[in-house]
């Protein structure tokens, strides 16, 4: 029975993708934090779905295709932020419009190259297949992501409550404001090979929004938020053996389970008005 349940730990390429599942884990429970307090959590999945045509053309040009991503990802970020600026469209209706003509445009110049570019494995990842570079690029780039988060904790905070007192204190707003944005482009480039585009989504969102309703202080935030999205990563990935079931969806749906549960112990200790 034993033998049976450490399985997982015992395989080759299941060890694999623990492994970058708890590389991936910190960078994605800090950042999600930061994306549900700033409202950016339509940013998350806008960027997430722009960096494929950058994966399309950095393989047509020969190029990294994580170097492609993040790119395409950074552009989706700034000219989002630059329409809104110049327009009186408000800031969800550019996002709709950028991310999904990205998109759109990915799916056509893939649909136009003779390539061995899985797009299953662009959309939704391939947990199952981490070769040893891509444990190495996703450790690099998550744990920069996750190291300068923690180290500007304080003005990421006080920028997303309040601009203005930010801009007072004298911190550099627009600086933090699109290194957030960059951060947000790597980390999403990050777990490209491993959730792909799409599942990517939930790994910067759920983690965050549970932790919110669970905790008071921002601090406890962070460190629920980071444990929530390692605990759904391990679990997802054994259990996933089990229920033979892909990785990637499991983790998501047991992400999904946390914040259900956490939305209903937020919903039971919340008092009703007579």
């Amino acid at each position: 029975m034993i033998d049976t349940l450490l399985l997982p730990f015992q395989l080759p390429f299941l060890q694999n993708a623990l492994l970058i599942t708890l590389l991936m884990a910190p960078a994605a429970g800090l950042l999600s934090c930061f994306l549900v307090l700033k409202g950016w959590s339509l940013m998350g999945d806008a960027v997430s779905h722009a960096v494929l045509p950058g994966v399309v053309l950095a393989y047509m040009a020969g190029i990294p295709l994580l170097i492609g991503a993040f790119l395409a990802g950074l552009f989706c970020a700034l000219a989002t932020g630059v329409i809104r600026d110049l327009s009186r469209v408000k800031q969800d209706t550019v996002m709709g419009v950028v991310f999904s003509g990205m998109f759109g445009l990915g799916i056509v110049l893939y649909t136009q190259i003779s390539s061995d570019l899985h797009l299953d494995h662009i959309l939704f990842g391939n947990l199952l297949g981490v070769s040893a570079a891509d444990l190495w690029t996703t450790g690099l780039i998550a744990g920069g992501v996750g190291l300068a988060l923690l180290l500007l904790w304080r003005d990421l905070l006080l920028l997303a409550f309040d601009p203005v007192q930010a801009r007072m204190a004298g911190l550099r707003v627009r600086l933090l404001h699109y290194g957030l944005l960059v951060a947000l482009s790597a980390t999403v480039v990050a777990m490209l090979s491993a959730v792909g585009i799409i599942l990517s989504v939930a790994l910067l969102i759920a983690p965050g929004a549970s932790a919110f309703l669970l905790t008071r202080r921002f601090p406890a935030m962070l460190a629920v938020s980071v444990a929530l999205a390692m605990i759904a990563g391990v679990t997802g990935v054994w259990l996933s053996l089990f229920l033979d079931s892909a990785p990637a969806p499991t983790i998501v749906l047991i992400l999904t389970g946390f914040f259900l549960l956490a939305l209903g112990r937020h919903l039971l200790r919340r008092p009703v008005l007579s």
